[in-house]
This record gives structure tokens, C-alpha cells and sequence, in this order.
């Protein structure tokens, strides 16, 4: 019986996601959830300091989710995420496409926000120290659009967060899979038979 050697340089997929990725994914699941409530508790408050005040932490928070969003995309570029478990080939394409949505939702809908901020006439000064450049000029029309499309964006995002929190409920309880480990910011222990 002849038996097969892999290759020393290949490396094998890990079966969890790095605690790096793991940390990067909890950390920007927390701020987007924090700034997406934020935002809709704001919206309707009456004009006073308290309102500015919530407004200047949604700002805070969407700019750090814009850099965290950067940090995770960089370090997914550059690292090994785990085999993908077996599953229908639908089931494959709808998780790929949904994965690739919020990406790029996690860079739309701050930069939609920073271009209504910067519009309206507001800058952004990060945690009060770090003020960022507007990168379009003031203007009232374009503010309304694009606080339409920060809205719309930010939506769009809430419902996929929860498409990809049903999907990760299901694998986990229907399907019993053991994909919702693979993110566990808790390692798993098995126990061993005595």
C-alpha cells in the first residue's frame, strides 16, 4: 500500500478562524451594532446639545468602523481563513455573496455618513482630537442625498447582519455543523470518553 506525503511547504487550513480575525470580527460586529442603535435613537431626539453630543459618537464610531473595517479586510487578504464546510452549492454562493456585501456595506456606509457630515457643513473631528478632511464641498442638496444614502446603506446593512446571524443560528442548531465554533471567541474543548 503506497501511502500519499503532502508536500512540507503546503500548509493545511486551519480548522477556527485566527484570534486576530476572531477579535477584528466581535469588535467590529459590537460597533456596528452599537452605532446602527445609535443612529436610529438619535434620529428622531428634538435639536439640542445632548443630540450633538450622540451625533459626534456616531461619527466617532463610524470612522473607527471604517478603520476596523480596513484592518479586518487586510488581515483576510493576507491570511488563511478555515476550508469552508460542506454544504449545498446555493448555500456556498448565497454565504460568499452575502460575506462580500457586508464588506463592502462596512466601508459604504461611513464613507456615506463622513460625505453627508462633510456636506452638511459638519467636519469630523475624531473623539474630539483628529479632525478629518471633507472630502466633498458644503452643499445642501448633496447633504440630502447623501443622508438618504447613509440611511439606505445603513438599512441595507442591518438586514444582511441579520440574514448572516439567521444563517449562523441555523448551521449551528439545525445543521449542527459546528461552523459558529469556527468564529467562537471561546475555544471548544471535547471531552474525552474515560
Amino acid at each position: 500500500m503506497v501511502q500519499q506525503l503532502t508536500p512540507i511547504t503546503a500548509k493545511a487550513k486551519p480548522l477556527r478562524y485566527s484570534a486576530i480575525a476572531i477579535a477584528l470580527h466581535w469588535l467590529l460586529a459590537i460597533a456596528i451594532i452599537g452605532a446602527l442603535g445609535l443612529g436610529l435613537y438619535m434620529s428622531d431626539l428634538p435639536f439640542s446639545p445632548s443630540r450633538l453630543k450622540l451625533y459626534n459618537w456616531h461619527k466617532w464610531a463610524g470612522v473607527s468602523i471604517l478603520l476596523l473595517s480596513a484592518l479586518r479586510l487586510l488581515w483576510r487578504l493576507t491570511h488563511r481563513p478555515p476550508a469552508e464546510l460542506p454544504m449545498p452549492a446555493w448555500q456556498a454562493r448565497a454565504a460568499h455573496m452575502t460575506h462580500g456585501l457586508l464588506y463592502l456595506l462596512f466601508f459604504a456606509v461611513p464613507l456615506a455618513g463622513w460625505a453627508y457630515s462633510s456636506a452638511a457643513g459638519f467636519p469630523i473631528v475624531w473623539f474630539g482630537v483628529l479632525p478629518l478632511p471633507d472630502f466633498v464641498p458644503v452643499d445642501k442638496a448633496l447633504a440630502a442625498s447623501f443622508k438618504q444614502a447613509h440611511q439606505l446603506l445603513a438599512y441595507g446593512l442591518a438586514a444582511l447582519i441579520l440574514a448572516h446571524l439567521g444563517a449562523a443560528l441555523k448551521h449551528h442548531f439545525i445543521d449542527r455543523d459546528g461552523l459558529l465554533q469556527r468564529m467562537s471567541p471561546f475555544k471548544q474543548t471535547r471531552k474525552t470518553a474515560p
